[in-house]
């Protein structure tokens, strides 16, 4: 079984499932309020990868990846162009949705909305105040942290470690009874959309917008809790607050991934390097985003800048162009029938079982790539079973070849297919110089030629 770095134990530990052969994911998802950016990019695809490599594995996955739609950053937004919360949020949910197609991020078996599950979060506030876990006053409706004697396990320190600093990440209010207590219901503000409760009118607080929506969805105990590390605290560890006051239980496994820097900076608007992933799609292959996710540790910090993205689209070329020569001889990814590699298949799930180790499963698709060619030089029976196994590890990160592999739907494709005819008559002929003639014509037109074993394979550059 898969084993993965756990954020609440710091250990590297077996995936351990509520329901044998099921798994329950959960992400957490965008706030609405802006186009996103590439660290939301990062984060979709993470757990796009997760979830594809464990379908792989023969596992049935329910995932789910919510869409805040109601936040302060929506309201003040809102408020500034004289929209609707409504409005902005419908906007940027489209935005982001489109961005993430375009890299290829399977869409959740459940998006939820918080809008959609406020009387799930009120419900789940009432039973925190009748037991004695939170209560109300004119503010609004706040969780007693005190009561919680790990509060802070999952960011590995201690209650007094974070009054310490409780004006860095937590929200300093004189309304606490503790600096720690958090909102889970916020009193009606001027101006701000509310919802009627136990309280009066108000609005649901950010962390119980999460608990309410993967519990309503996944049920309680739920397999895994994924995010980005800098929501570890204060947004997961109060989610997890909240279940373990409710005396519910929550994930059973946190992951974790980390940022994004742009050109050696973490990315930010205040430094000007902010990069949205529209742009950054519309500059570059999206496919070679994906590959720079893989090449990197979901625990390590990835760097973008253009090199490292033209480099990563260079990878790319590899990997079309054995899908191309493969075609040229007639190699389907399907000749094989069911049989793979087994020195590939074994190399690729070792590495990803080992904590989604996905540097090491792409090196491997990459080398059998490489064994691909070589078989496809010699003419030999392996490339069949190489190609197949490229073809299948691809499938399991969400690599997929270049839409321009097929020549025969180009406009131009007869009369390219009768100039790299010419050009290889004349080389028969030893004609070299009309041959090079021919093949300077083709470049200017953007057309790149491969001379295989197994003759000429033209494509678009």
């Amino acid at each position: 079984m898969i084993r993965l770095y756990d954020t609440l134990t710091g250990t590297v530990r077996p995936l351990e499932l509520r329901d044998p052969g099921k798994v329950s994911l959960y992400a957490c998802g965008p706030t609405v309020y802006d186009h996103p950016h590439v660290g939301h990019a990062r984060s979709a695809l993470t757990y796009d990868i997760l979830r594809r490599y464990l379908e792989w594995l023969g596992l049935e996955v329910t995932h789910a990846a919510n869409i805040t739609d109601i936040d302060d950053k929506i309201i003040a937004r809102a408020a500034r162009e004289g929209r609707s919360e409504a409005e902005v949020a419908a906007e940027f949910e489209k935005s982001y949705v489109d961005a993430m197609d375009a890299v290829g991020v399977l869409h959740p078996h459940s998006r939820p909305h918080a809008t959609e599950y406020v009387s799930e979060m009120i419900a789940f506030v009432e039973g925190l105040v009748e037991s004695g876990a939170a209560y109300a006053n004119e503010a609004g409706v706040y969780l007693r942290v005190g009561r919680l004697a790990d509060y802070g396990a999952l960011v590995h320190r201690t209650p007094a470690d974070l009054r310490e600093g409780a004006g860095a990440r937590v929200e300093v209010d004189e309304n606490k009874e503790d600096p720690l207590d958090f909102a889970l219901w916020k009193s009606a503000k001027p101006g701000e959309p509310t919802w009627d409760s136990p309280w009066g009118p108000g609005r649901p607080g950010w962390h119980i917008e999460c608990v309410a929506m993967s519990m309503g969805i996944l049920g309680e105990d739920f397999d895994i809790h994924g995010g980005g590390d800098d929501l570890a605290f204060p947004h997961h560890e109060n989610e997890r607050a909240e279940a373990t006051a409710s005396g519910r239980k929550f994930a059973r496994h946190w992951v974790h991934h980390a940022m994004v820097n742009v050109a050696g900076e973490k990315m930010s608007k205040s430094l000007g390097n902010f990069r949205t992933a529209g742009d950054l799609f519309a500059a570059h292959d999206p496919r070679a985003f994906r590959l720079l996710i893989l090449q990197t540790h979901y625990r390590k910090t990835m760097e973008i800048n253009t090199e490292v993205m033209t480099q990563a689209e260079t990878a790319l070329e590899r990997f079309d162009s054995l899908a191309r020569r493969a075609a040229a001889a007639g190699v389907d990814s399907s000749a094989a029938g069911s049989d793979l590699d087994p020195t590939a298949v074994e190399a690729f799930r070792s590495a990803m079982d080992n904590d989604l180790g996905t540097p090491e499963a792409t090196a491997t698709v990459f080398d059998t790539v490489r064994r691909a060619n070589a078989a496809l030089d010699a003419g030999s029976a392996d490339a069949a079973v190489l190609f197949a196994t490229v073809v299948d590890l691809a499938g399991a990160l969400g690599l997929t070849f270049g839409e321009g592999d097929a020549t025969g739907d180009d406009p131009e494709a007869d009369q390219i297919d009768a100039m790299v005819a010419a050009r290889t008559a004349a080389r028969a002929a030893r004609d070299f110089a009309e041959a090079d003639r021919l093949r300077d014509e083709l470049t200017a037109r953007g057309i790149v030629v491969e001379d295989t074993a197994n003759g000429p394979v033209w494509h678009r550059a």
